[in-house]
This record gives C-alpha cells, structure tokens and sequence, in this order.
C-alpha cells in the first residue's frame, strides 16, 4: 500500500531545490579545481587525507572505504590508480592476511601538501566568505543534523563532532 507523503510547501520546496542545486555544484567545482592544479579528483583528494590522518599514514582498505563512504570496488580502482602514480602503495595487513592495507607514500603527502592550499582556497571562495559567522554555525549544524539522519551507523560522526564549534 502506497503511503500519503504531503507534499512540499513552497518554503520546504525552495531550501530542497536550493541543497539539491548545491549538490550537483559543488562537487564538480572541487574536482575541477582539484584536477586542473593537482591532476587529483576529489575523491582521491578524501583518500590521501584520511590516509595521512590515520596511523602510521596507514589503514584497511575496508576502513578507508567505510571512511571515505566508497564501495570496495570503487576504493580499489581509485587507490591502483593513486599506486601508479606513486601515491599510495598497497600491501598485506600483518594482523589479518585476508585483509590489505593502503598506506601513504611520501611522495603522496607531498602531493597532498601542494594541492591543499588550493583546495582551501577554492572553500574559502565559495562556502566560507560568502557566509556570516552565523550562517557558518547555521550551516555546521544543518550539515551535522542531516548528516546524522543519512548516517544511522554513525560512520561520519566522529568528522562531524570533530569540528570545532565556537
């Protein structure tokens, strides 16, 4: 049986079309600026990162795709091709040989380290500057309550209260 869902108001309709606009443009904006000064997507951009905040720059390829919300498919074509490059190099986890880890290079912290700045800046740009200190708390805590509502296994809770807060 179908349920009644009510339709949305115009004030619903407009905040949904709103974030719906925001998600197809940002995306696109971070990998293009991502790819034409650091031949990274974005994704592989999240990849080094969580790997260089991890341990010893090191974790499973089933925690960094639990931590990255990537599919282990698409995680192990994304770090070969991070592993061509010389970014990432892959090897079997001592604590359990069925597992394989992804580990950091130093050549891929270099690479993180040249394409943060722009990235931040590309941020700065289109999210933080356009926005009153307010709306940025009022932003923090909408991202953080629709988060936790798409997260119900709290994956991304410790990124979310990572986050400092005034």
């Amino acid at each position: 049986m179908t349920r009644l869902v009510p339709r949305l108001d115009a004030e619903e309709s407009a905040a949904w079309l709103s974030l719906v606009a925001l998600l197809e443009l940002l995306p696109s904006a971070l990998d293009s600026q991502l790819q034409r000064d650091s031949e990274l997507t974005h994704f592989e951009f999240a990849v080094l990162s969580f790997l260089r905040f991890s341990p010893d720059a090191t974790l499973r390829m089933s925690d960094l795709a639990a931590g990255t919300n990537a599919t282990l498919p698409r995680l192990s074509h994304v770090v070969s091709r991070l592993e061509k490059r010389g970014l990432v190099r892959r090897s079997p986890c001592a604590e359990d040989r069925r597992a394989t880890n992804a580990t950091l290079t130093d050549e891929g912290r270099r690479e993180l380290i040249r394409a943060t700045p722009g990235h931040i800046a590309l941020v700065r740009q289109v999210v933080i500057e356009p926005l009153s200190r307010e709306q940025l708390a009022q932003l923090a805590d909408i991202a953080t309550t629709i988060g936790r509502a798409l997260d119900p296994e709290q994956r991304f809770t410790t990124l979310m209260d990572a986050s400092p807060r005034p």
